[in-house]
């Protein structure tokens, strides 16, 4: 598609936007909003108004004409006057003629308000939060649907340029078998020293050499044995986990299993393992991540996105192998991929999808599939709080799983960033999911309000609905 043209009514127009959180993606956004045509964001929203301050400096925004702004009519002088406006408090600003508010604070509670607010006052909302998406997506999108506004996911992190994959796979007629994405961080193996480094930790890996190669053994052989030689480093994410149950809700694809397989892989091998034809799946239209196993040099997946297709004509995936796609060695399954995802510097297709055409770049009507649920990894006694801390918002010793959407009822495994932050009523035992009565929930909670309405106007018979 030629966007350009896709995109002509920006010109002669500017889409205006309000980013809300300033950190890496906030500020990518920040930054790339300058160089772009018929894009503006001239309003920054922190916990503190400082630091919003601070990033619209960073990305080069003369500090003079930068407003700090605690109340409404301070904001709209700012915004008239032409400055750009740093706060603390979405409220102060959200009654200026935005176009587009980003949510990407991080926080399941914040998200929830923000979005809530974002929506009742008219604007659409890029929901770069999937901790809240996780919880509620399908209910924003309806609230914003009724309201005329759209609610999407972000290009730039993995579930929307998932979906955008897919559905392109879709619409060309292949058969999908599996959609996923490569985790975080890559495993880079040196042969010289016998060590894996990810994410900045280094660990022995003697056994590893003897799995490098998979010759012709089974491919569930070499992913269990790759798993064992690698089990000093962490082959389970939560926010893995937490974007597969976002594109699960948009298109309606499964997991294999509630923790995924997420085998420890080499690029050429991805169609190989993702497949239910001698690879790890049990079916198709499933969903599944992988850790990018590399030499030292070698190209990186860069947690890109990935499906696996069936090869239903030989005679052309044989051509497409020989120039030089992936395609597993039994000639059956192939992948195609997308090894990128630029955070805040492509945000701007999914401002203007749902700007100019009103369209989100997720699915237009998600619905409840899979939750993403607490299990505990530890034995956790009664009071213990589940903060979600960190650059990925993981509760310690509290792992996620993805099981089939229910309503909450006491009975239930809680969503993981809906125990976010809150006590344990009683003591869980390791290995057990963490259910609703086990936690004290906030009644007072945007985010359990809006779920409570999500699971009012849901249809489980068929997950239909919101």
């Amino acid at each position: 598609m030629n966007l350009i043209g896709h995109f002509a009514a920006r010109q002669g127009r500017t889409v205006q936007t309000a980013i809300i959180g300033t950190g890496g993606f906030g500020r990518s956004f920040l930054a790339q909003a300058r160089r772009v045509d018929g894009l503006a964001c001239r309003v920054a929203v922190d916990r503190d108004a400082a630091t919003a301050a601070a990033a619209l400096a960073s990305v080069g925004v003369d500090p003079a004409r930068i407003a700090v702004c605690a109340d409404a009519a301070s904001a709209r002088t700012a915004w008239e006057a032409g400055h750009w406006i740093a706060a603390g408090d979405l409220a102060v600003l959200v009654a200026l003629p935005l176009d587009v508010v980003l949510e990407a604070t991080g926080d399941p509670e914040a998200g929830a308000r923000h979005a809530d607010m974002a929506i009742a006052a008219g604007h659409h909302v890029v929901m770069v939060t999937k901790e809240t998406d996780s919880v509620v997506g399908p209910i924003l999108s309806r609230m914003a649907r009724d309201r005329g506004v759209v609610v999407a996911p972000v290009d730039g992190d993995q579930p929307s340029l998932l979906i955008g994959l897919a559905t392109w796979a879709q619409v060309i007629g292949l058969r999908i078998i599996a959609a996923g994405k490569s985790s975080e961080y890559d495993f880079v193996f040196d042969p010289a020293t016998g060590q894996v480094v990810s994410n900045g930790m280094a660990v022995a890996a003697p056994g590893l050499a003897d799995w490098l190669d998979p010759a012709d053994r089974p491919w569930a052989d070499v992913a269990a044995g790759r798993a064992h030689a690698l089990r000093a480093l962490p082959q389970r994410a939560v926010p893995d986990l937490c974007e597969m149950t976002l594109v699960a809700n948009a298109l309606g694809f499964v997991p294999d299993r509630a923790d995924l397989h997420a085998p420890i892989a080499r690029i050429p091998e991805v169609a190989d393992l993702m497949t239910d034809q001698g690879g790890l799946l049990s079916g198709q239209g499933r969903l599944d991540v992988f850790h990018c196993l590399r030499l030292p040099g070698e190209v990186s997946f860069a947690g890109g996105v990935f499906v696996t297709v069936a090869c239903d004509d030989a005679a052309t995936w044989d051509m497409l192998r020989d120039k030089g796609h992936v395609v597993s060695r039994d000639g059956r399954t192939a992948m195609i991929g997308l090894p990128r995802h630029l955070l805040g510097l492509e945000a701007a297709t999914t401002v203007f999808e749902a700007a100019l055409h009103g369209v989100s770049s997720g699915a237009r009507n998600p619905r409840p599939v899979v939750d993403l649920t607490a299990f505990a990894d530890a034995d956790l006694p009664a009071g213990t709080v589940l903060r979600a801390e960190g650059h990925h918002h993981t509760i310690a010793h509290v792992s996620g799983r993805m099981t089939p959407a229910a309503r909450i009822a006491d009975d239930a495994p809680v969503p993981y960033y809906l125990a976010a932050g809150r006590a344990l009523r009683r003591d869980v035992a390791a290995g057990q999911p963490i259910l609703c009565a086990d936690v004290a929930l906030d009644e007072g909670s945007a985010l359990l309000r809006l779920r409570r309405q999500q699971d009012a106007i849901t249809d489980w018979g068929t997950g239909s609905g919101a």
